[in-house]
Formats: C-alpha cells, sequence, structure tokens
C-alpha cells in the first residue's frame, strides 16, 4: 500500500523522533488519510457531477462506500424497502446488502463456501426475510437457484453479483429472469474505459488471486447497455451501479467512460467503528419475525 510508507516516515520525523510509532499509531493515521482522501474525490464528484450517487457513498457494513451509494439510488427511485439477491455474500459481514437488512429488506444470500453459509447459520436465526443458499453459483443454475427463495417475495430490486470470476455471464442469466431494478456488480478496474475485456466462460472457473477475473467495465456496459444504464461506480473502483435504462436520466447523463473510477483498493482498509459482526442483525431478525424461513443447501 503506496500511503502506509509515507504515513511511517510522517509519524517518526514529526510525531516520534526517537521512537517508532506503534502499530495503533499507525492505523489511527492510515485510517485518518483514507478518510481524507475519500472525502476529497467525494467532493470532488458532487462539484463535477453532482447527480451521481458516488459522491454520497458511506460504508456502514459494504467494502467500502457502497451502502451510502445503494441507499442514495434507492432514495432517488424511491424505493421501500424491498427485495434483494445477493451471490456471492461472503460470511455476511461486509457485502452489500447487510444494511439493507437492518433497514427492513427480505432476500437471498447465496454462498459457494461452506464456511461463510456455516458462519451465517451459526450466528443468525432462521428468519422468512432472509434465505441462505449455500451453492456453487453458474450460468446454468442461478435461476434455478433464485426462484423457490424469490417466488414469494414479489419482484426483485436489487441484485448484486460478486464471485470473482464469472461475474457477467452469471449477472446476465440472473437479469434476464428477474428484470431487478439495481444491479451491483464486481467490475475489473484494473482495464480504464473503453478497454472491453472478460475472463472467458467456465462453470468450474474460481479465482486464483490474479488479474484474470470478471469483466471490464466497458464489458459490463456493452452487455446490459440494451437495458440498463450505468449510473456510477463505487470510488474504489470494485463496484458498478446500473439501474433500469428508464430509470437511468434521474442520475443525469455522465458517460461511462466519466463515471468510471479506477482501482482504489486502499480504500477498502477504512475501517468504521469496530470490528463488523452478524449481531445487530441477529437481533433485529429475530426481534421481527414470527416465521421460520426455509434454509437451503
Amino acid at each position: 500500500m503506496a500511503l502506509l510508507p509515507q504515513i511511517k516516515r510522517s509519524l517518526r520525523s514529526a510525531l516520534w523522533p526517537s521512537a517508532a510509532p506503534t502499530a495503533s499509531m499507525l492505523n489511527a493515521m492510515l485510517q485518518l488519510e483514507l478518510s481524507r482522501e475519500l472525502r476529497s474525490l467525494q467532493a470532488d464528484v458532487r462539484q463535477t457531477m453532482p447527480e451521481n450517487p458516488a459522491g454520497h457513498g458511506f460504508k456502514v457494513y459494504s467494502q467500502a462506500d457502497e451502502d451510502g451509494i445503494l441507499e442514495r439510488i434507492c432514495a432517488t427511485l424511491d424505493l421501500q424497502p424491498g427485495v434483494f439477491a445477493e451471490i456471492g455474500c461472503g460470511d455476511g459481514r461486509e457485502n452489500n446488502t447487510h444494511y439493507l437488512l437492518l433497514k427492513g429488506w427480505g432476500g437471498v444470500w447465496v454462498d459457494g463456501s461452506h464456511e461463510n453459509a456455516a458462519s451465517i447459520r451459526s450466528a443468525l436465526p432462521a428468519s422468512d426475510r432472509l434465505t441462505l443458499i449455500e451453492a456453487f453459483v453458474t450460468r446454468e443454475n442461478v435461476v434455478d437457484l433464485l426462484v423457490p427463495a424469490l417466488a414469494a417475495r414479489g419482484a426483485l430490486d436489487v441484485l448484486s453479483v460478486d464471485v470473482d470470476g464469472n461475474d457477467l455471464a452469471i449477472a446476465q442469466a440472473a437479469i434476464a429472469a428477474f428484470s431487478p431494478k439495481i444491479v451491483i456488480v464486481e467490475y475489473n478496474a484494473k482495464f480504464p474505459y473503453p478497454m472491453s475485456l472478460s475472463v472467458t466462460y467456465d462453470p468450474r472457473r474460481t479465482w486464483q488471486g490474479d488479474d484474470y477475473h470478471g469483466a471490464s467495465l466497458a464489458a459490463w456496459v456493452e452487455r446490459l447497455g440494451s437495458d440498463y444504464g450505468l449510473v456510477c461506480c463505487n470510488l474504489a473502483g470494485t463496484n458498478a451501479f446500473f439501474v433500469r435504462r428508464e430509470s437511468v436520466q434521474v442520475f443525469g447523463s455522465y458517460s461511462p467512460q466519466k463515471l468510471y473510477q479506477p482501482a482504489r483498493f486502499h480504500l477498502t482498509a477504512l475501517q468504521v467503528g469496530h470490528l463488523p459482526t452478524l449481531s445487530f442483525l441477529a437481533d433485529a431478525l429475530a426481534c421481527k419475525d414470527t416465521n421460520h424461513a426455509e434454509r437451503s443447501e
């Protein structure tokens, strides 16, 4: 991380000339610098693109600033607590829909990791607001996995896809079946707009920890562009937000090239309060639910 050596040097020279700073001091300074960078980026977006939701992002349980961006988009579209499906939900402590659940939404979490699913099951009560599906998702099975879980919930409002591989193919299949109002997808920000690249589809694909994953922003825009319009990318350069074509104009007429955000993955290190847990969500689901939801294996 480029910022860390600079912070260490500044701390040593300005504050502790005769002693090395502690880890907690370094982290405090790192958090301060990350907060300043995010505020500066947001101020620039609000000035140059006032209708861009990326100027209003914040983090509660998202990876970076996605919670605030999604809240802004939902408010602009006047969406009440509705229905979501998140493919690649992780262990639930850091994803795009934990915050929605706390605000009264309901939906589906899907993850292929047994460890992640077990952590969620052990932490959360059964609930009619959340269905957990443990499954390795492919283009071929995504619709069959989601249909039973969404059948009784009504129209899908938010679809989030982050599987570090076949994201584009999986998202396209889910969009064709459910036509969500908002689509959140991870894009490969290494490749600036308008470079269009995506991995070759392989139903067995898993991420190997390198740059061969997902799709560039231009590939997403090209493949979703007939039915969905890009409204913003988050400032960490990890997620792109699309809405149905008929709704895109309320977010301004900014080109995808202007909306593209480069990879600033260091912003995902920004901390908000103490370490995240599922405890508040467990309380919320236990207090508000009287029925038990099925848990799919």
